[in-house]
């Protein structure tokens, strides 16, 4: 495909999927699911292929191919489009939601058989069942369901697009314009992951490899005179607090760090800088969930955490099993996968001079198994 650039959208949020991983981050095998799609479409020698993703994620895919990223719109599809064409330098683009994870490559040469200058090439399927509209019947042989990928004249869509971006897809932007829109046979095959239930209808989709990651995390704070202490998200009692642009909860900030190790993600100074006045006393429990929800976006389910707190005072021991409880609940974990150890400084360093608390943590983290629900 000399001519085409591939435009693969996967900055969708998921909401109507159900399950606590995005569709395009479930793991098949050892690929996440937007890898998987454009995979297939390599064989097809496209001249590039672009991927669309939550800005967020775009460094994250980057660890996985060389194709080029760009980040999707904020409103619309539309917009997630506009982005990706702003990269495209060949006559046409061939356009697919990695939600349509199937690829039947007879479609994707019947759409190129019928390409043409100034027009959109789409595959459809008929409509089989009885269909009411406003609770009347209505002739399904004029019904055609639309599927992707779609192929387009670049020049055409991007002068559509920039004038109005509230198009579903790229034939119904093309007609809505005057131009012409030509239909192919679609495919069974095709069928669109949108709800969890659609997965048992994917037969190229294979469960996901029993592939276990370990990140490990470690942070240090001071005492501060005067500053509630406030450590796995328990208020400890104690006439010293930690000093940092945050609450100072030293041990979720090494929970944190440990997560996004295991999951690929970086560090907790690139997500919450101490920089950013946005952090000021920041509660580090709510900065713990944010991390968790998005590495339970991008793939993964938490198997354990085990924490090593170093520290003179205060004492851990009264508190560990209400740590346990606290950070239980925040990560949504049984107790028994969560274990926290304690020990002193040996009245060596600053540790054991009482001038601050050292924790280390160890996440291990793996595939989210979406087959079992």
């Amino acid at each position: 495909m000399q001519d085409t650039t591939l435009i693969l959208l996967a900055a969708g949020n998921s909401t109507r999927f159900g399950l606590p991983t995005k569709k395009q981050w479930l793991y098949i095998k050892d690929r996440p699911l937007w890898l998987f799609v454009a995979e297939q479409f390599e064989q097809f020698n496209f001249v590039d292929i672009i991927v669309v993703a939550n800005e967020i994620e775009l460094k994250l895919m980057q660890d996985f191919a060389d194709y080029k990223f760009v980040p999707g719109g904020k409103n619309s599809r539309a917009e997630s489009v506009l982005n990706a064409l702003n990269e495209v330098k060949t006559d046409f683009v061939l356009v697919t939601d990695v939600a349509r994870c199937c690829i039947d490559k007879n479609v994707i040469f019947r759409l190129f058989d019928k390409k043409q200058k100034d027009s959109c090439v789409v595959p459809t399927l008929k409509v089989t069942d009885t269909s009411y509209y406003d609770g009347k019947p209505i002739d399904r042989e004029k019904l055609l369901r639309v599927q992707t990928p779609q192929l387009s004249c670049t020049k055409s869509l991007k002068e559509i697009l920039l004038n109005r971006q509230n198009y579903t897809d790229e034939s119904s932007a093309f007609y809505d314009n005057g131009k012409k829109v030509t239909f192919v046979e679609g495919s069974s095959r095709a069928t669109k992951l949108t709800y969890k239930e659609d997965l048992d209808n994917l037969k190229c989709l294979k469960p996901p490899d029993n592939i276990f990651r370990v990140g490990e995390g470690i942070d240090i704070h001071a005492f501060e005179e005067g500053k509630a202490m406030v450590l796995c998200g328990v208020d400890i009692d104690s006439p010293v607090g930690f000093k940092a642009h945050s609450d100072g909860d030293v041990a979720i900030h090494a929970i944190i760090d440990a997560l996004l190790g295991a999951s690929n993600l970086g560090d907790i100074g690139e997500f919450f800088p101490d920089t950013d006045k946005k952090y000021k006393n920041a509660d580090s429990k709510k900065l713990l969930k944010e991390v968790i929800d998005l590495v339970r976006n991008v793939g993964y389910e938490i198997v354990n955490i085990d924490i090593s707190i170093v520290a003179q005072k205060p004492k851990i021991s009264p508190y560990k099993q209400k740590m346990k409880q606290r950070l239980g609940e925040i990560m949504q974990l049984k107790q028994n996968n969560i274990n926290i150890k304690a020990t002193t400084g040996e009245k060596l360093g600053f540790v054991g001079r009482a001038e601050g608390v050292v924790v280390q943590a160890v996440a291990t983290l793996k595939y989210y198994n979406w087959e079992r629900v």
